[in-house]
Formats: structure tokens, C-alpha cells, sequence
């Protein structure tokens, strides 16, 4: 319903100017040279902002993958990409969730399960099983938690612990119940099998009852004193989102996404990468280089990446891409030869010049809408990122070319 280029154009102006769909559409639609630009004639009407949402939804992140790569492919067919340098880093892409705390994904969790089974019911399956909506009963915990947080003592903590031991506790109830619902819910649709507002209502339940599950298993180790918990649920409405930290002094912890970015020097992005979780930062590098040279047909002279990617295999693996010049400080304490190395004025150059990358990813942040994503899952942030470093890129090929 809205030609591609017309929708490509309307996306870029929504990343650059860090627009919502609607304050986009209404832009578009009261100026006269943006509904050029996005190729709207003045007697037609603007797309409508759910009609680009969907589409965008539609489109995933495999179609804004290839959007990216065939926008690489022109700039290094054009000699304006050249990747001559390369340097990488990682950071946190935020997910679009408050912070969470295990009494308040409960609460969440105990809502949400009895707004599905109120309209599963009124779907008329289950319609005569037994279910006490416990959101009330969750809500007036909450509102003592907050007030217990107020004092900040030891003795708060433990009436913490035992409000959320409460809030667990009538999780549990409701679960019980809702667990009947859903088999007497499936039953039904056997019946109805053409019924696909009850098969979905019905597949979301089952999902969010899998989710309080684990909640539930996850609060009640902390509750045993494990604070550490691997693999954390952090968001039922968003549940790739994981914890991820950095070792910022202000934000130890983020919730969302690991960011792979590769900026070449003229300031494009190269290569980027979404991730799920933490994962560790030295096996990304050679990936990450071999898709550079997949777009620029030769290996870049220069690789640089700060300590999380120094590693002797990575060294030895980025030299024999054809890499001569190779810029990866090492973690621990460095041997006399590898100081040696690291103290010479050709590595301290490379070293200084990693360092503007974090200059770009804050660019990025501000400007191109990376430091949250407004998709769920990582499907979501996949699309999201993507539609962001493709924004980038094209304002960027703008800046070059004028040179």
C-alpha cells in the first residue's frame, strides 16, 4: 500500500529526527518539502502511522539486513566505503522496560494473567472454571513494599524479603487456578478450531504461564540468598531482555541488548551485530571482520579493539584475514615483549585512534535513537538497530560526498 521508497524515506526521517510514527506522519504531512523528499504528492494523503508500523513489523529484521548490506554495497562500489582502518566495540542497546525488581515482575505476571483468562472467558471457552482475579490482593503488598523502601534499614530489607515472600505466595495461587483455565481452554478449542482470537488469547497464556514459572523458581532462589542468577527474566513483555554489565560507575547494570559495532575510517558503520545477553567480546571480532571484507572484496590494514578482543587467537586469526596492522591491547599483565609492543608510538597511534569510537556510539545514542529500542524481543532490536545504522549511514554518505 506505500511504495518502498516513499516508506524507506519516511524511516529515515523518523531515525534522524528521533520522531514517533505519529509526530512523523503529522511532519510529513504540514511540510511541504519533507512530502517531497518522501515523494507524497500534495493532493495525497500521508500513511497512516499504523499502517508503517505493521509494515515495518512485517518486514523484520532479515529484510532491514539486506537493506543494509546492499546500502554497504553501493558505498564501497561508489569508493566512498573504503575500510581501509577498522575499529570495534561493543555496547548496551537499553530495552524499553522500567527497571525490574522480582516483586514487581510478579505483580505483572498475577495482572496479566487475569486480564487473559477475563477475555478467554469472554471468548465463552472456560467459561464455567473457577478463577479469583488476585490483582488487588498483589497491588496492596506492592504499596507496603513501597513504603518499607522509604526507611532504608537492615530491618527494612527483611520486610522486604517478606513482602515479596507474600507477592510469591499469591502468584502461586493464582497460577494453580490458571493452569485449569488454559487445559479447559484448549479443550474448547479443539472445538472451535477456526477460532483464531482464542487460539492466540490461548498460546499468550501458556506463554505467560511458562514466564511466572521461572519468576516464580527465580525469586524464590533469591530469596535462599542466591543473588546470582544466570540467565535472568527481566520483563514478561519483553522477554530477550537480559541483564548486562559494564562496570559503569553510574550504571552497573543495563537491561537489554549487546551491541557489535565496526566503524571504518570515514565513519560508517561496517558491520553491526544484535545480540542476546552478554556474550564475550573476543570470539565477535573475526566474524565481524570476515563480513567487511564479504562487502569490500579486500581485508582492511588496520584492526583495532580495546581489551575485551585481545587475545593471542585473535591476533594470529585477524593476521592471517590479511590484516597488517593490529591494534588489540591485552587483558591481565603483559609480558616484556608484549609491552614492549604496546609501548611503541605506531600502537599507542592506533590505540589513541580506537578510542574515537566511543564518540560515535554516543553520536549514535543521541542522535539515531540507539540507546533504547522502542521493538520488543530481539527480533525488535534487531529491526530497530538496523533501521537506525541505516539512517546513519545514509546521512553520513551525504557529509563524505560533499568532501
Amino acid at each position: 500500500s506505500v511504495p518502498i521508497d516513499t516508506l524507506l524515506r519516511l524511516l529515515y526521517l523518523k531515525h534522524r529526527y528521533g520522531l514517533g510514527y505519529e509526530m512523523l506522519c503529522r511532519e510529513v504531512s504540514d511540510s511541504i518539502s519533507w512530502r517531497r523528499f518522501c515523494r507524497i504528492p500534495l493532493d495525497r494523503p500521508v500513511p497512516h502511522p499504523t499502517t508503517l508500523v505493521k509494515l515495518v513489523r512485517r518486514a523484520g529484521p532479515e529484510t532491514i539486513a539486506q537493506l543494509n548490506t546492499a546500502l554497504l554495497e553501493k558505498l564501497a562500489g561508489g569508493k566512498l566505503l573504503r575500510a581501509r582502518k577498522l575499529r570495534v566495540d561493543t555496547t548496551v542497546v537499553e530495552a524499553d522496560i522500567d527497571y525490574p525488581t522480582d516483586a514487581d515482575l510478579l505483580e505483572h505476571a498475577v495482572r496479566k494473567l487475569g486480564g487473559l483468562v477475563r477475555r478467554i472467558k469472554g471468548r465463552g471457552a472456560a467459561s464455567r472454571t473457577r478463577f479469583r482475579d488476585r490483582g488487588r490482593a498483589v497491588g496492596r503488598r506492592m504499596k507496603q513494599l513501597a513504603r518499607t523502601l522509604r526507611r532504608r534499614t537492615g530491618v527494612a530489607m527483611g520486610e522486604v524479603d517478606r513482602l515479596t515472600g507474600e507477592v510469591a505466595g499469591i502468584a502461586r495461587q493464582s497460577l494453580g487456578q490458571v493452569q485449569v483455565v488454559a487445559h479447559n481452554a484448549r479443550r474448547a478449542l479443539g472445538r472451535r478450531p477456526g477460532d483464531g482470537r482464542l487460539g492466540r488469547l490461548v498460546g499468550e497464556l501458556e506463554e505467560t504461564i511458562a514466564a511466572t514459572e521461572r519468576l516464580l523458581a527465580q525469586t524464590d532462589q533469591r530469596l535462599a540468598g542466591d543473588r546470582v542468577i544466570a540467565d535472568r527474566l527481566v520483563s514478561l513483555s519483553d522477554p530477550d531482555a537480559r541483564p548486562i554489565r559494564k562496570g559503569k560507575p553510574g550504571r552497573p547494570t543495563e537491561f537489554g541488548y549487546t551491541l557489535l559495532l565496526a566503524e571504518e575510517e570515514h565513519g560508517f558503520i561496517a558491520d553491526h551485530q544484535v545480540e542476546q545477553g552478554h556474550p564475550a567480546d573476543a570470539p565477535q571480532l573475526v566474524p565481524a571482520v570476515r563480513r567487511v571484507i564479504a562487502v569490500t572484496g579486500r581485508a582492511p590494514g588496520t584492526v583495532v579493539g580495546d581489551r575485551g578482543f585481545g587475545t593471542a587467537a585473535n591476533d594470529q586469526a585477524v593476521e592471517a584475514l590479511g590484516v597488517r596492522r593490529i591494534g588489540l591491547q591485552r587483558n591481565g599483565t603483559p609480558g616484556k615483549a608484549r609491552q614492549a609492543l604496546e609501548r611503541t608510538r605506531a600502537f599507542r597511534r592506533l590505540r589513541n585512534w580506537r578510542v574515537g569510537i566511543e564518540a560515535r556510539i554516543s553520536h549514535l545514542k543521541r542522535a539515531f535513537g540507539l540507546r533504547r529500542t522502542r521493538l520488543r524481543r530481539l527480533g525488535g532490536a534487531r529491526t530497530w538497530v538496523g533501521l537506525g545504522i541505516f539512517a546513519y549511514n545514509l546521512q553520513r554518505m551525504t557529509v563524505v560526498a560533499a568532501r
